[in-house]
């Protein structure tokens, strides 16, 4: 009998991880991908990756260096997603703000259209009222709250910011809620995701902090069934809406897109990152920026672009990124279509994962047929191990461990 392989490791259910990239890719591989799409006036993605700490205008300036050196490459197409990480506006002054947002209209093509997409990460108890009016008059859409499941109840501070941001009118509230602590009770667990819910917010993203290897998915489900109650949708594996969000109308649709940030409506292909350590995707090219926020600047103080690693897709890395996405986003896989659009037999591919699939479908976690493979509503807590089936980048680890054998 074939064992299912629950990996103890987050795997990050988007391909390829950053966990294959290479540093053969880097500076002169990214102008080359660049230089190929600036034909294109395809709208593009923004994400700024700011750290959780105050870093201080050394960081603030390389930012804009980086804008700048991007600009002549993508400045022309229309920015139609923006997401700023890492908790900004708690480290950062008013004026700061401003000037980062004027360095990126400066750079790019800020859209102003209702269908836009521009979100940030605030931490709620380092934010008041004037902040959250400034992001609303930079153009901000969307605010993403982060909250764990370590205290008894949610603190106060997260219901004054949520009153704020329902004040002044933002388009959609997003928790993104840390849960799993073995140290938590499941009543205290209840007790944290009932206040969630009280405070109703239009978007629940749960990330789960370490692997349980006694009930690794009890907890998803439960907390699934708990949302599912409250009128949330589960979207893929780790995301709840409100059935009336934009989010679960464009998985209706077959228009949802996940990426190492998640999931987001497909409103633009081409990724750029910006900031120490942030993920680039143009065209099929993926790169990564230093992570180190002093060399990064540094790179950037010496007229260099901060790309430091990266991978160009190969035509078995664009069959398993389509796979997955798939997958992710559909809960299903054509099989046919698949064959179809790479020329290939998915039994002859795919045949050393064929054994752990039909292990999952025992378990019922998969339904199998000649032209599909689903993903059962019981599956769907396994979804992220499920991808990591077809995962290039565990192929190498099980040679590796094949080796040390």
């Amino acid at each position: 009998m074939v064992a299912i392989p629950f990996w103890n490791q987050q795997h990050p259910a988007s391909y390829p991880a950053a966990s294959i990239f290479g540093e053969d890719f880097a500076e002169a591989a990214y102008l080359e991908a660049a230089c190929a799409q600036q034909p294109t006036i395809a709208p593009i993605a923004l994400y700024l990756k700011l750290p959780a700490c105050d870093r201080g205008s050394r960081y603030l300036d390389a930012t804009c260096r980086e804008m700048q050196k991007l600009a002549p490459l993508h400045g022309h197409r229309r920015v139609r997603q923006l997401h700023w990480a890492g908790g900004v506006p708690s480290y950062l002054e008013p004026a700061e703000l401003t000037q980062l947002m004027y360095n990126l209209a400066s750079c790019f093509e800020l859209d102003r259209c209702k269908t836009r997409d521009y979100s940030i990460e605030v931490d709620p108890c380092r934010i008041d009222e004037s902040s959250i009016a400034l992001l609303k008059g930079l153009g901000f859409n969307r605010i993403s709250i982060g909250i764990g499941d370590s205290d008894p109840q949610i603190p106060r501070a997260v219901g004054r910011a949520v009153a704020a941001i329902r004040d002044y009118d933002f388009d959609s509230l997003n928790f993104d809620f840390m849960y799993g602590s073995p140290q938590r009770s499941r009543q205290r667990f209840d007790a944290t995701l009932d206040a969630l819910i009280g405070l109703s917010p239009d978007r629940i993203t749960c990330y789960c902090d370490g692997f349980r290897p006694d009930r690794p998915f009890g907890l998803i489900n439960h907390t699934s069934e708990r949302l599912g109650q409250a009128g949330y949708e589960h979207i893929g594996m780790d995301h709840f809406a409100r059935y009336d969000d934009e989010l679960c109308t464009a998985a209706r649709e077959g228009k949802l897109q996940r990426n190492f940030q998640g999931y987001s409506r497909s409103l633009a292909q081409d990724l750029i990152g910006i900031g120490a350590s942030s993920i680039s995707q143009i065209g099929n090219c993926h790169s990564q920026n230093e992570g180190d926020p002093d060399r990064y600047a540094q790179r950037l103080e010496a007229g260099l672009l901060p790309v430091v690693r990266g991978l160009r897709l190969n035509t078995d890395d664009l069959i398993r990124r389509h796979l997955i996405q798939s997958l992710c986003c559909l809960l299903r896989l054509d099989i046919p279509a698949l064959e179809r659009q790479f020329c290939l037999s998915f039994e002859s591919y795919f045949r050393d994962c064929l054994d752990c699939l039909r292990a999952m479908e025992r378990h019922g976690l998969v339904r199998l047929t000649p032209t599909r493979i689903e993903v059962t509503p019981q599956g769907r807590s396994a979804l992220r191990h499920i991808c990591r089936l077809f995962d290039r980048g565990q192929q190498i680890e099980k040679q590796l461990s094949r080796s040390l054998d």
